[in-house]
């Protein structure tokens, strides 16, 4: 085991190696390197040879990613469920070295499909792109849920640290704000679909149709029937082992050395609005300051909501 994710406890004349999750951001930000180096992260997407048919769906973290891969994997095969992890069969671009998946490889259905994270300037080019934007609040909510009690032990990493730690990021060209500027700038591009996350929740029929139509797979009412069962909240935490991460968790715990059993479930409750009562006002505060000190000048919209209203009329509906 690597002594860097081993903790030494010692009673009178005993000692005790016991492995552990991350207790403050820093030890969180090291493990997920050693997880997942950056070098290997750049060779795979610097070595990925994009097709023009193919679908990248690269929403920021927790924008509702995992839940366009399952759209997107029924749709093209009619509802195949035979896989472990859906980052299998519809691959993470990013952690596609560290696995040792071949990218440029066939899939099991067409189009073929990727999962993506990047912003516009960084992912690769020569595909067609689906973008899903979500409330910032509620997506950091969602990430801190998701990390906790898989990457750091549950009550050592405030939320209000955790947002920080995301707030700190910009400027960087890895934060949100730099991600949804990107993806927006590209609202005329004909190759990229945007979508938000409070509307697929309420309108799913709705999307689906133009996800369907935008990868030019057929669309029967049969097709949209089922699409929408194994789409629903219902059917993924039915099937939530597919959901999980398996890929990256077992890799957590190989090389990392974070204690087995994690739950890395990707599916939740999918609530719009959590982040209002469980974030405290502070923190909303300096959300909506990042907002105003990044989005609003560039286009204009005062809030998230104010842009997601214009997401929408997009669609002609």
């Amino acid at each position: 085991m690597r002594r860097e994710f081993i903790v030494r406890v010692d009673k009178g004349d005993e000692v005790n190696d016991m492995q552990h999750r991350a207790r403050n951001m820093e030890e969180m930000a090291e493990f997920m390197r050693r997880v997942s180096p950056p070098e290997k992260t750049f060779d795979s997407v610097r070595n990925f040879r994009p097709l023009p048919t193919d679908i990248i769906i690269s929403p920021f973290a927790k924008c509702g990613t995992t839940w366009l891969q399952q759209i997107f994997h029924c749709l093209r095969t009619k509802g195949d469920m035979d896989f472990d992890d859906i980052s299998r069969v519809v691959p993470w671009i990013e952690t596609a070295g560290a696995l040792g998946l071949d990218l440029n490889a066939p899939q099991r259905g067409r189009p073929r499909g990727f999962k993506s994270h990047l912003a516009y300037d960084f992912v690769p080019k020569g595909a067609r792109y689906v973008v899903c934007f979500r409330d910032p609040k509620d997506a950091f909510l969602s990430h801190y849920r998701f990390m906790e009690g898989w990457w750091f032990e549950p009550g050592t990493i405030s939320l209000a640290n955790f947002v920080k730690s995301k707030l700190a990021e910009r400027g960087q060209k890895r934060d949100y704000w730099h991600h949804l500027v990107s993806w927006w700038e590209q609202r005329d591009n004909p190759g990229v679909l945007l979508f938000s996350y409070e509307h697929m929740s309420s309108e799913p029929a709705q999307h689906i149709r133009r996800l369907a139509a935008f990868c030019e797979i057929p669309l029967s009412d049969a097709l949209l029937a089922l699409t929408l069962e194994h789409s629903s909240l219902a059917f993924m935490v039915k099937h939530k082992d597919r959901f999980d991460d398996k890929m990256m968790r077992e890799m957590s715990e190989k090389v990392g050395g974070l204690p087995a059993g994690s739950d890395s479930a990707k599916v939740g409750k999918g609530e719009i609005g959590a982040a209002s009562r469980e974030m405290t006002a502070d923190i909303k505060a300096h959300l909506d300051e990042a907002w105003r000190e990044t989005i609003t000048p560039k286009f204009g919209f005062p809030d998230y909501t104010a842009f997601v209203t214009a997401v929408r009329a997009r669609s002609g509906w």
